[in-house]
């Protein structure tokens, strides 16, 4: 208290002679109150922007907004990360603006970093074998040490925010928005992994985010086109869906993104999650016990703007249902209906007004908590780290090693179900033939299967082209990631020949070839998860990956 009142004097008394500024000492709880009560109407609303543009540099209106409106935040996409140092040059110059304003305050920069499949700031940085894998794995350090090393690279970027870890649990197995971006289908441990994987962002300075609440796991449907209707009852998503949100909860997670989702059997009817004031505060705030600061996924989805009408009804619905930030994929400009409907609502309507203040308040306390101090990643890029640092050279060792250990053997192998073909040694193999379609899978599939030929599948209508090589190879090895591929798959049924699937990404389409001799999973296409796969048909490492 004797700090707030400190704060407020020299704040209200001799604004002239102490300027009020990030940087002033105190706690993150008094500082935000004081600086919030700083604020004006629009400023306190800037800080709950978090903005997208598009280009590798700096777009004029996304300047515009830091500049004459101090937003709180930026987002990264990929469109934005072709070249790495181009990147850092301009999350530089978009934080030097920031840091300019009235009150010194850093942006928070954020990005998909999932590991695996998700990996929105390309260039230089690892590709990982992703969140599946660390489930096949199944240890808590994988977990942890995936998101340190990922967190490594994005602070070396000046990125110091993460919409990462995924939480959503693999309920339903048809989904492809999810798939191997899941931990599993047991939700204890997606809420153990990702606990973990929050503890290994912290300790690289990165702010995790679990995504995507309350979970996207149990729709085969895409909430960028479509609000997913989800008929669980509120009882089978605490028990299922909600568990990891209900561990991370608890171990201090600082950020959860809402989601597009609709769950019509429940308290919230049609409206969906991200602007449900019942699954954001009821739920989420009071019952579960969350302390953080909620952001919406992209209101831009079709999942928000079409229950809500337009976009600045979204807008202002996802604020008053409890989201303290709301993220758009691309820069309104400075005085379209989303910032003009917002600043007269504000006006208007003093609820409307108290929670953007609220919201204000939360998003400046996580600043002054993780923006700061020893363990805070600096706001200008070091260009010359990039060229040393990325990608982390300790990172990259350790990935290796996860992609060994979550290899799965599903079919073929000593102890699994059929006939063991698994090892398969290249003296044993006879003519090989790979089909696929990736260039990795093919470069290390020569490299295990010297002399192999190769065949890139393409158009269904091709399976003939398939067939016609596959009359003249004794081992097929066929790289299976999508249900398109099964269709060249089953063609080489009626062949007879010795087929072995190599899965990419989700296994679960290992479902439909019961009659492939051996099949092996890895979970993603990073060339280490190839590596490591190869290694495994060769019998050179044990393959001790479970099905997740």
């Amino acid at each position: 208290m004797k700090i707030r009142l400190c704060l407020m004097a020299l704040l209200f008394c001799a604004p002239l002679l102490h300027p009020f500024s990030f940087s002033d000492p105190g706690s993150p709880a008094e500082l935000a109150v004081a600086m919030e009560a700083a604020m004006s109407d629009e400023q306190a609303l800037a800080q709950t922007f978090m903005l997208g543009w598009v280009g590798a540099g700096p777009s004029p209106l996304i300047l515009d907004w830091i500049r004459d409106r101090n937003i709180g935040g930026i987002k990264i996409f990929g469109w934005n990360t072709g070249d790495t140092r181009r990147l850092a040059e301009t999350v530089g110059v978009l934080q030097s603006l920031s840091l300019e304003g009235q009150f010194g305050l850093p942006l928070l920069v954020a990005t998909d970093q999932e590991g695996g499949w998700i990996r929105h700031v390309k260039g230089s940085t690892s590709e990982t074998p992703g969140n599946m894998a660390i489930g096949a794995s199944g240890y808590p350090r994988d977990a942890y040490l995936s998101g340190y090393y990922i967190g490594k690279e994005l602070a070396v970027l000046g990125i110091n925010m993460n919409f990462a870890p995924t939480v959503d649990v693999f309920t339903n197995r048809d989904s492809v928005l999810i798939g191997p971006r899941a931990f599993g289908s047991d939700p204890v441990q997606a809420g153990i992994l990702g606990a973990a994987f929050m503890k290994g962002q912290l300790a690289a300075g990165i702010i995790p985010t679990a995504k995507h609440y309350p979970g996207h796991g149990d729709t085969d449907l895409d909430s960028h086109g479509v609000l997913p209707q989800i008929s669980a009852s509120f009882e089978a998503l605490w028990d299922r869906e909600l568990v990891p949100y209900r561990l991370l909860a608890k171990e201090g997670l600082p950020a959860v993104m809402s989601g597009h989702l609709a769950f019509p059997n429940t308290q919230a009817k049609d409206a969906p999650a991200s602007l449900s004031s019942w699954f954001l505060n009821e739920v989420l705030r009071e019952k579960i016990g969350y302390r953080g600061i909620i952001i919406t996924d992209d209101l831009m989805m079709n999942g928000a703007t079409t229950y809500a009408g337009s976009l600045s009804r979204a807008a202002r619905q996802a604020l008053l249902a409890g989201n303290d930030i709301i993220m758009l994929s691309k820069t309104p400009n400075l005085l379209d209906p989303i910032w003009t409907s917002l600043v007269s609502a504000m006006k208007d309507d003093p609820v409307f007004r108290a929670r953007v203040r609220d919201a204000c308040r939360r998003v400046l306390a996580v600043k002054f908590e993780y923006l700061r101090g020893e363990k805070s990643i600096p706001y200008i890029p070091d260009l010359a780290r990039i060229e040393t640092e990325l990608p982390n050279a300790e990172g990259a060792a350790f990935f290796l090693d996860l992609a060994a250990r979550s290899v799965t053997v599903v079919r073929g192998g000593t102890g699994a179900e059929g006939s063991a073909v698994i090892p398969l040694k290249p003296e044993d193999a006879g003519r090989v033939l790979l089909a696929g379609q990736y260039e990795d899978f093919f470069t290390l599939g020569r490299a295990a299967y010297p002399g192999a030929s190769a065949y890139w599948y393409s158009s269904p209508q091709k399976t003939a082209e398939l067939t016609a090589m596959a009359r003249n190879a004794d081992t097929v090895i066929f790289c299976l990631s999508d249900s398109e591929g099964l269709s060249f798959l089953r063609a080489l049924q009626p062949l007879k020949k010795k087929v072995i699937v190599f899965s990419v990404l989700s296994p679960v389409y290992l479902e439909s070839v019961p009659w492939a001799d051996g099949a092996i999973a890895v979970y993603s296409y990073a060339r280490e998860s190839f590596a490591a796969g190869f290694s495994a048909i060769l019998g050179r490492i044990p393959a001790g990956g479970r099905l997740p």
